[in-house]
């Protein structure tokens, strides 16, 4: 794939805290498209008390038809954002019902963002066991990664890290910010994402943050982040060695 490839963002419109409305995952996949992106795999949040997986797809179908009648180039996957902690996930992991990023098998999770993981290493064990890869979403903004070494201890035990673009130039707070820049120069991040969820400011955030990003880790860097390992991904390659 030529273009970038967005593995976290909440594109499709009515299913979580993400875009409102048809017209603004219009005018979001307009944004990725302007700054380079040729694919995203939109990841509403897989909450009990939200849409279900069927109206998730139903609603991808739906914004793919809106895309293509509005002939914005941006190719669209299946995917979601799930919660480490939850029961229902690691219940459905490995099966036809779980949540996973294209067809598999990394599946975005995210970490809570004020509480303590002490069982992370083993929680990531036994996903790998059910064939499954937690691509851990935005560490920098969680509790559990302001440990010193533990996001090194979460990609020696399986796991790979997403970046939050956002967080290398603070829009998630001076803690996220460090992080971020600290994890990234221990060469931590498997892939780099907008977690975009709305259109308000996007283009000019999200286009600084990339260009903070190429800045920091070089062009060859840059791509590897933003398009090679997620177009991998999608293609349900594994990135490991």
């Amino acid at each position: 794939m030529k273009g970038y490839v967005d593995l976290h963002c909440h594109l499709l419109w009515g299913l979580d805290d993400g875009a409102r409305a048809l017209e603004d995952s219009l005018e979001m996949a307009r944004v990725l498209v302007d700054l380079g992106y040729a694919a995203a795999a939109p990841s509403p949040h897989a909450w009990p008390d939200l849409p279900p997986r069927a109206a998730a797809l139903q609603r991808l179908e739906e914004v793919r038809g809106a895309l293509l009648a509005a002939a914005i180039p941006l190719e669209l996957a299946p995917n979601a954002e799930n919660r480490l902690l939850d029961e229902a996930f690691h219940a459905q992991a490995g099966t036809p019902k779980s949540r996973v990023v294209g067809s598999g098998p990394y599946a975005l999770v995210e970490a809570p963002y004020h509480a303590p993981v002490p069982a992370l290493t083993e929680i990531i064990f036994r996903l790998k066991l059910k064939g499954m890869t937690p691509l851990l979403a935005h560490p920098e903004r969680c509790l559990e990664f302001e440990k010193k070494g533990r996001a090194a201890e979460a990609v020696r035990a399986g796991a790979a890290l997403q970046l939050d673009l956002g967080s290398l130039i603070g829009e998630h707070g001076s803690m996220a910010k460090k992080l971020a820049r600290s994890f990234l120069e221990e060469g931590l991040y498997a892939v780099a994402a907008s977690d975009l969820h709305s259109p308000e400011g996007a283009r000019e955030a999200l286009g600084e943050a990339m260009a903070e990003l190429r800045s920091r880790v070089g062009e060859e860097a840059f791509l590897f982040l933003v398009r090679d390992a997620p177009s991998r991904i999608l293609r349900g390659e594994t990135l490991e060695s």
